[in-house]
């Protein structure tokens, strides 16, 4: 029979769940989550450990993008299982002495989470076996502004996230929350849009047959509104 504790596994959270809460002290202090973001989305994201390689270019490019995201009213909240002395050592040394992509005195403003007891990478399923029993995998989690998850992506520990992907993400969301409509394919800001399926079949035949400004069909189940570039 297995001990108990070798049935332990994280959880993962769904897209649609609930946030799971947390109290946690961070490098720029306590964080409540979710309540110390209300109205607010949230890029939660995870990297394996302080001092490597790959996590250090990441970093640096989300401090370089924190203010676009925040022009989207979205804030940035790292975490690894380290703690915060680690976290504050690893911090100043990016500042101090790193230069990458033009990148350099990249001050990183956002607050990153102390976890070493794992219990907030275990919540959110940060901690992959298969990977690492000690290091979070590259986990990100975009949450809106009424704590729900909205999207989560999962890269290896080789691999660094692509921030202008996340950022075009979120730009999607909002704009799909606002008018009610979906985007296609690598679409990009200014493209054209997709209206929502037709329910029923007259609506499908009145689409076909549609000749609205603005509005075109490939079929009766795929139509576009064009976007307005003024």
């Amino acid at each position: 029979m297995e001990e108990p504790n070798a049935q332990e596994q994280t959880s993962l959270p769904l897209i649609g769940d609930d946030a799971p809460k947390f109290t946690v002290n961070t490098t720029q202090g306590k964080i409540n989550f979710p309540d110390d973001y209300k109205g607010k989305w949230v890029i939660l994201f995870s990297h394996p450990a302080d001092f490597t390689p790959v996590c250090t270019t990441e970093f640096m490019t989300f401090a370089s993008m924190q203010e676009e995201f925040r022009e989207l009213n979205t804030e940035l909240i790292g975490l690894s299982i380290d703690s915060n002395f680690s976290h504050i050592a690893w911090l100043r040394t990016i500042k101090e002495k790193m230069e990458y992509k033009g990148m350099k005195n990249v001050r990183i403003g956002f607050p990153v989470i102390e976890d070493l007891k794992m219990e907030v990478a275990k919540k959110y399923g940060m901690i992959q076996p298969n990977a690492s029993t000690t290091q979070a995998v590259r986990a990100t989690f975009v949450i809106d502004p009424h704590a729900k998850i909205r999207a989560i992506l999962y890269y290896p520990q080789s691999t660094g996230r692509n921030m202008d992907e996340i950022k075009r993400m979120i730009i999607a969301m909002q704009k799909t929350d606002k008018e009610h409509i979906a985007t296609p394919a690598n679409w990009a800001p200014g493209e054209d849009v997709i209206i929502p399926p037709a329910g029923d079949y007259d609506t499908a035949e009145q689409r076909s047959e549609s000749t609205e400004e603005g509005m075109y069909c490939l079929d009766w189940f795929i139509c576009f509104k064009k976007e307005s570039n003024k």
